[in-house]
């Protein structure tokens, strides 16, 4: 891969998000894929922490805010299912391997692997290159897109979930480990709307009450005449600024759509809110991205 140049730097600051392919060799994705086979096999989630993960505001309060399992996974590796693959006893009605949309959200701190990843030298080259001076890694994710089965992504912002003080600190790092493409759900984004600050925060709720956490405003209604489609082929990465609006469709095709993503902050006087779903632990303090 070639630096990043002024003018890749400036397409990001302009847009929001840049694309850069050939980051990640053929090799590197594998490795990814098989690291987490191996993660899969292993897994033992009881019936009563299998927690779809969903992206419609009430539901994910429902599932999600509501859920223990997710709200201590900062810190771990958990496993988060698509809708409608348990029955109501929470037993599989497809394959294990297919039930899992995404795993999370330590996997940058637990997995030697993608820990190698996230601290490639070329990433670490192109957090520079944007200006990032002591940033810190929030949480990372293994996102499978299953074919047939792999839900949209509604249009969101980052940021809303990942909050900072000032905004404009958080950066995800977006790594295809296949061909992202229009049919198995490619991202897509606003260009330039991350100029316009958010427009909702998910906050914890006081400690005792139900659900765990809520919403603070609204998410807009966009015109969908205003995103643009990303494809991207294996070993892409693609930067994505936290306020920056996106969204992926549902993956209807018969291929999977598997990405690894992580997000930074930049710790240099910011103020990572309280008020997150997501906190730093004893046990993972935010590890810096350079070493």
């Amino acid at each position: 891969m070639a630096p990043v140049t002024d003018e890749q730097v400036q397409r990001y600051h302009r847009d929001g998000y840049l694309v850069l392919e050939g980051v990640f060799s053929p090799q590197e994705c594998e490795l990814m894929k098989q690291e987490i086979e191996k993660i899969l096999e292993g897994m033992d989630v009881p019936s009563h922490c299998r927690t779809e993960f969903i992206t419609q505001q009430e539901d994910q309060l429902r599932a999600q805010g509501s859920a223990d399992y997710f709200m201590t996974s900062g810190d771990k590796i958990r496993f988060f299912f698509e809708k409608g693959v348990f029955d109501e006893k929470g037993h599989f009605l497809v394959p294990r391997e297919k039930s899992v949309n995404k795993i999370g959200h330590a996997l940058h701190a637990h997995s030697l692997v993608f820990k190698e990843v996230t601290h490639k030298a070329q990433v670490q080259e192109t957090g520079r290159r944007l200006g990032l001076m002591k940033p810190v890694i929030v949480q990372s994710m293994y996102i499978f897109k299953q074919p047939g089965i792999g839900g949209e992504v509604t249009p969101h912002q980052d940021a809303t979930f990942l909050h900072t003080e000032p905004l404009g600190r958080i950066i995800g790092f977006w790594i295809a480990v296949q061909d992202a493409t229009e049919e198995n759900g490619c991202l897509w984004f606003i260009p330039g709307s991350h100029r316009a600050g958010i427009s909702r925060r998910m906050v914890r709720t006081p400690p005792g009450t139900y659900p765990l956490t809520e919403f603070v405003g609204e998410e807009p209604k966009y015109d969908e005449d205003q995103f643009v489609a990303a494809p991207v082929p294996k070993g892409s990465l693609v930067l994505i600024h936290g306020e920056v609006v996106h969204k992926s469709e549902l993956n209807s095709s018969p291929n999977s759509r598997h990405a690894y993503s992580f997000h930074v902050m930049e710790s240099e006087e910011s103020r990572w809110s309280p008020e997150n779903w997501l906190q730093p632990t004893p046990e993972l303090p935010f590890p810096s991205l350079f070493t």
